[in-house]
C-alpha cells in the first residue's frame, strides 16, 4: 500500500479542482436561473403596467376628444361669456385693411345655441359702440442706416407707398 500512497497523494489536487469547479458551476448555474425568474416577473410586471397605462392613455384621449367636438368647445365658449365672431378682416403687410370691421354680435351661433348678452348696460349694444378709427396708410422704412442719404434706399416691393403690391399670402376670399 505504500506504493499507492504517493500515486492517490497527487491525484488528490486534481480531483478537488475537479469538485470545486463543478461546485462553483452548480452555484452559477443557481444563481443565473435565479436573476433569470426575478427578471421575467419583473418583466411580466412591467406589461401588465404597460397595459393599464395605455388603457388610461385611451380613456384620456377619448376624453380629449369628447372635450374638443365642436359642439362641446361652443358650450363652454358661451359659458365664458363668448359670441361667435363675423367675417374675419386681415391687416396687410403694408397697413390696409382687407374686409370691413365689425364688433362681434351676440346673435344664434351656427349650432343653433341662444346667445346670452354678456351685459345689459347700453355701451354692450353694438350700436352704441364707437366706429373703428380708419386705416392710415403704410410709411415705408427705409432699409438704410440712421444719417445714411435717403438715395441709397429703396423700399421693397410689397412696403411701397402706394400700397398696391402684391401681400404674399392673401386673405382669403379675395
Amino acid at each position: 500500500m505504500a506504493a499507492g500512497g504517493p500515486r492517490a497523494a497527487r491525484r488528490t489536487p486534481f480531483v478537488l479542482l475537479v469538485v470545486v469547479l463543478l461546485g462553483s458551476g452548480l452555484i452559477a448555474l443557481l444563481l443565473l436561473n435565479s436573476s433569470l425568474n426575478q427578471g421575467s416577473f419583473e418583466l411580466s410586471r412591467l406589461e401588465k403596467q404597460t397595459t393599464e397605462l395605455s388603457d388610461e392613455r385611451q380613456a384620456l384621449q377619448q376624453e380629449v376628444d369628447r372635450l374638443s367636438a365642436p359642439d362641446a368647445l361652443e358650450r363652454r365658449a358661451r359659458k365664458l361669456g363668448m359670441v361667435p365672431g363675423g367675417s374675419p378682416v386681415f391687416l396687410n403687410p403694408d397697413g390696409s385693411v382687407s374686409g370691413a370691421p365689425t364688433p362681434a354680435s351676440g346673435g344664434p351661433s351656427v349650432y343653433r345655441a341662444p346667445a346670452t348678452p354678456l351685459s345689459t348696460t347700453p355701451a354692450a349694444s353694438p350700436s352704441a359702440r364707437p366706429s373703428p378709427p380708419a386705416p392710415t396708410p403704410a410709411v415705408p422704412r427705409s432699409p438704410a442706416a440712421p444719417g445714411a442719404a435717403s438715395s441709397q434706399a429703396s423700399p421693397t416691393p410689397s412696403a411701397t407707398a402706394s400700397g398696391t403690391a402684391q401681400s404674399e399670402n392673401p386673405a382669403p376670399g379675395r
